[in-house]
C-alpha cells in the first residue's frame, strides 16, 4: 500500500510537468521529501497506467540523457515525444539549461 501511494505521489508531481519541460527522476524524488528514491520514481513511470495523462516521457536522467527503457516506446519515441513538444537537445541530451522544470 505504501509503494501504491508513493507512485501516485510520482504521477501527480510529473503531471505538474510543463509542456517543452523536463524534470529528472531525482529532483521528483527531492520534491516528494524522498532524495534517495530516484530509482524508485523510475519503478513508478515504467508502471504508469495512465500514459496519457501522465507524461513520463518529461522525465530524464539528471544529466539530460534519455531512458533506454521508456516503457511506451524506447528513447527515440521519447525523444520524437519531447522534441514534438520544443524541447532542445545538445548530442541526444536534453538541454537542462534551457529545459528543466525545477518543482517547488
Amino acid at each position: 500500500m505504501e509503494n501504491e501511494n508513493f507512485f501516485n505521489q510520482v504521477y501527480e508531481a510529473v503531471k505538474l510537468i510543463p509542456k517543452g519541460k523536463v524534470s529528472t527522476y531525482g529532483e521528483i524524488a527531492r520534491f516528494l521529501g524522498k532524495p534517495y528514491y530516484a530509482r524508485q520514481v523510475g519503478w513508478a513511470l515504467h508502471k504508469n497506467p495512465y500514459p496519457i495523462k501522465v507524461p513520463c516521457h518529461r522525465v530524464v536522467f539528471s544529466d539530460g540523457s534519455l531512458s533506454s527503457a521508456f516503457a511506451f516506446g524506447g528513447a527515440n519515441e521519447q525523444y520524437r515525444l519531447l522534441a514534438d513538444e520544443g524541447v532542445t537537445f545538445i548530442a541526444n541530451k536534453v538541454d537542462l539549461k534551457r529545459c528543466l522544470y525545477k518543482l517547488i
